[in-house]
């Protein structure tokens, strides 16, 4: 069953000027180590940096949390899976959200698509509950 929904649209170029203005001090404050590795990999990095920026935005909303005080930008990381497809690892408070909103029983799976197109960065998450076998 579906129990959160979020999407978010960003602007490449507002992620370029925060990386040109805040270099690595936003960089380290809103990015994981693995997401910050896989983008400076890039021919450009702030594409990468934008559509993980929109990604954390989106899972705050499938959170039902947005980003308050409580839910960090370093506690949803955008990690892929051995096929490459893209999903989100929680930690910290984002992932204390994500077990009070599963149903007895249930586990979490999220899924996490992103997609750009000069100027904007697109992420949709869903999180669903799957039963335990």
């Amino acid at each position: 069953m579906i129990v959160g929904v979020g999407a978010d649209l960003t602007d490449i170029r507002r992620i370029q000027r925060s990386l040109d203005r805040f270099g690595d001090r936003f960089r380290h404050r809103c990015f994981t180590e693995l997401e910050r590795v896989r983008s400076e990999r890039k021919p450009d990095p702030a594409w990468s940096y934008a559509k993980r920026f929109s990604a954390k935005e989106a899972c705050a909303k499938a959170l039902g949390t947005g980003m308050r005080s409580d839910v960090y930008w370093r506690d949803m990381g955008v990690v892929n899976l051995p096929s490459g497809q893209p999903t989100l690892a929680l930690t910290g408070n984002a992932a204390a959200h994500l077990e009070q909103m599963m149903p007895p029983g249930h586990r979490p799976h999220i899924h996490l698509t992103l997609s750009d197109e000069h100027p904007y960065a697109l992420a949709f998450v869903v999180i669903e509950a799957l039963p335990m076998a």
